[in-house]
């Protein structure tokens, strides 16, 4: 019999014991076993013993019961157990073996275990044919680490863990507990004893805010529909296919009744056909790992391998997921490696140290955002985002990763005084191990997940980001263009009559427009905080402001680079965006609204069908200059040319005067029908146009040997085409 002052029983009563299982359980030689278990909620508790049960003595009241006998009992132990006037049945968790490989431990250690979600966290699953849960967490500076929830009354002494040497993984495999269990882990700190309590790193899901448990979820028997289109994306050239991108907060996109959230499976029945019908290639959505404020939008994630409960179950998001592949959507998830939010039960100090993070702040924390920065130099904290990245893309056939706040991450000294950063071992400001990472990560998505993007959202000029790895880039796929986003928006924020003199903000472009794999971007970054709809921020007045916007949409979808928008701005959304609430469906009830919805639709079925207008993105030679430097009238034209030889005609007029008898170059004679009118009445203009189309003159003109007469409507943007 233990004795109170026996000082691996002191261990245990103070929860601080770093091997229980060295205690607890079956111990003892075969001919002389003595069993202990500590359940100080119990009343009484019996073993099954080779003759029967068999009951425990309780240690001095001290919560310990313990057996001896002459005959080893079977093993996993089955306890029968008295506790609040109930009895019942369950194996000790002490008396069952580890689920953990040593080579798993070994490649987390390395940083290279990709499935480490699956290691990590929480499992439904058997050890020795009994059901239960399976727990695992990294927690190297700790003294004990014990997993609390209803089924032990959140009490840190019950369930404590098991100890694997110097890889700092604890686990435990607890009989019993089922899917929908809630539970945290009990961390007391090796030095300082501190007791924090905190949910779980790799949690696959979570209880609704404001509660912050994770939530013990079942192994997935969803069954995908997708294998057709994962194998088409796997051989498609993305380079060269045309991409069209909704970005979407799925709280605010469309609220249902009394205005609650539409869950993942009324957005797969109301968001996919949307999108489909207005013609974009994909859908991105803001990010959905669970975080605990609504206001963040995503970006300060708590719950990086959990789906958001705010909108249901990881298996309806896959339903959702399957629902955009069965109608030829591909999905995008805004994933954030940058920073993570503070919350004391969540990342931040994880077991008492700068385990995620960085000690010293300037390294670890963004003092702009209030947030932490990851330690992208310690293996398993590099393979806790390597695996993420992996786990969105396997778990959930994600199509691409578009990766949050990327400058912040390659530069030392972002957003920082002279002295409040410390320079890499070069005494340069590049973060040398962040570097690294992106390349691993880049290089991972693109081995293991064939046609799968990655897409950085930089504003540096930072070299090569979508340049592979293997000739010195980051390997990124492509790279959001913000320096063409910001010059484009200043253009048309000035008044027409001043356009003249910042004709060079739409021409600089063209400079570097093919040193990245560019996306052209309309986020929510350009619509929130005092920076005004994109209708609103046009000049003139009610007319102008629509022509304005129908202009700058035509002009974004017609020149090199893949496509983004923001949910609103394809109907003018009038102020700006709330996440509290749906965007301004009413205002469809409204002509000049619905117009710019029936316009981006046309243009995103005719950006797609038409190879000249997205195959050579990338390439210069897929874009030409016809005339780019008519500042005086604000007029721009150009080519867009195809792989194949294919071209079409863009004039931009970006004054409210319409000009006739307009004349300009083209490469061939014939007749050039217009495909897209921006001022069409259909799209709330005033229908001044070219008819069905126009025949060239035999009149050289900008270095061709025939051109058009064409009419060019205020505030508009026309496409023509040669037909054959």
């Amino acid at each position: 019999m233990a004795q109170k002052n026996d000082p691996q029983l002191t261990l245990i009563l103070e929860a601080r014991h770093h091997n229980p299982f060295a205690w607890l359980g079956l111990q003892g030689a075969s001919d002389q076993p003595i069993h202990r278990t500590f359940l100080p909620h119990a009343n009484r508790v019996w073993i099954k013993a080779a003759s029967g049960w068999e009951e425990l003595k309780r240690s001095n009241g001290t919560g310990l019961f313990v057996w001896k006998g002459q005959e080893q009992p079977s093993t996993p132990c089955l306890l029968r157990i008295e506790q609040d006037g109930h009895t019942f049945e369950r194996h000790d968790p002490y008396t069952l073996p580890t689920l953990i490989s040593s080579h798993d431990l070994h490649l987390f250690s390395e940083g290279r275990l990709l499935q480490a979600y699956r290691m990590l966290g929480a499992h439904i699953t058997e050890n020795q044919g009994v059901p239960g849960v399976q727990f695992a967490l990294w927690a190297p500076n700790a003294e004990r680490v014990s997993v609390i929830g209803e089924f032990n009354r959140w009490d840190g002494r019950v369930h404590p863990m098991r100890a694997h040497g110097s890889s700092g993984v604890w686990d435990i495999f607890i009989p019993g507990l089922t899917a929908g269990d809630l539970y945290k882990f009990e961390i007391r700190n090796r030095h300082t004893g501190h007791i924090l309590v905190k949910t779980d790193p790799y949690g696959a899901a979570f209880e609704m805010r404001p509660g912050t448990a994770a939530r013990v979820t079942d192994r997935t028997s969803y069954s995908w529909n997708d294998n057709g289109w994962l194998e088409k994306r796997g051989s498609a050239n993305w380079l060269n296919d045309p991409m069209n991108v909704y970005e979407v907060h799925l709280g605010s996109w469309k609220r249902g009744p009394g205005n609650r959230y539409l869950n993942y499976r009324e957005l797969a029945e109301q968001l996919v056909p949307y999108v489909k019908e207005l013609g974009y290639t994909h859908i991105e959505l803001m990010p959905i790992s669970e975080h605990p404020l609504d206001e963040s939008w995503g970006y300060q994630t708590t719950g990086y391998f959990g789906v958001t409960s705010r909108f249901g179950a990881p298996d309806d998001f896959r339903a959702f997921v399957d629902a955009c592949h069965e109608s030829g959507i591909g999905v995008l998830l805004d994933w954030v490696p940058a920073h993570f939010p503070k919350d004391s039960w969540a990342l931040a100090r994880f077991d008492g140290t700068a385990l995620y993070e960085h000690e010293d702040p300037r390294l670890g924390e963004h003092q702009d955002w209030g947030t932490l920065i990851f330690n992208y130099g310690r293996n398993e904290v590099r393979n806790f985002l390597l695996a993420n990245a992996h786990y969105w893309l396997s778990e959930f056939h994600i199509d691409g990763l578009r990766v949050d706040a990327v400058a912040s991450m390659l530069y030392l000294d972002y957003s920082r005084k002279h002295d409040e950063w410390l320079p890499n071992k070069y005494g340069g400001r590049e973060n040398l191990e962040a570097i690294d990472f992106l390349k691993e990560l880049n290089v991972m998505v693109h081995e293991e997940f064939p046609g799968a993007l990655t897409i950085a959202e930089e504003s540096t000029a930072w070299p090569m980001i979508s340049r592979p790895v293997y000739l010195g880039g980051l390997g990124f796929s492509m790279k959001w263009n913000m320096g063409w986003m910001n010059d484009t928006l200043a253009y048309f924020q000035q008044d027409p009559v001043h356009r003249r003199y910042h004709h060079n903000q739409l021409t600089f472009g063209q400079l570097y427009a093919y040193t990245e794999n560019f996306v052209l971007p309309f986020s929510h970054d350009e619509v929130v905080h005092g920076k005004r709809s994109l209708l609103d921020k046009m000049p003139g007045d009610a007319w102008q402001k629509f022509a304005n916007l129908r202009l700058l949409l035509t002009y974004q979808m017609s020149y090199p680079g893949k496509k983004l928008n923001f949910m609103g701005n394809e109907i003018a959304q009038g102020v700006e965006w709330r996440a509290t609430s749906s965007i301004d469906w009413h205002l469809l009830e409204i002509g000049w609204h619905k117009g710019v919805q029936t316009l981006m639709g046309d243009l995103g079925k005719l950006y797609a069908g038409t190879p000249a207008l997205h195959e050579l993105d990338f390439s210069p030679e897929g874009f030409a200059w016809i005339d780019c430097h008519d500042a005086d009238q604000s007029i721009m034209s150009y080519l867009r040319r195809s792989a194949g030889g294919e071209y079409a005609v863009v004039l931009l007029n970006f004054t409210p005067v319409p000009r006739q008898g307009y004349r300009i170059g083209v490469p061939e004679p014939g007749y050039y029908r217009e495909l897209l009118n921006s001022d069409a009445v259909c799209y709330g203009g005033g229908n001044m146009g070219n008819g069905a189309g126009l025949h060239t003159e035999a009149v050289s003109w900008m270095g061709y040997t025939h051109s058009l007469v064409v009419t060019l409507p205020p505030l508009a943007g026309i496409i023509l085409k040669r037909e054959i």
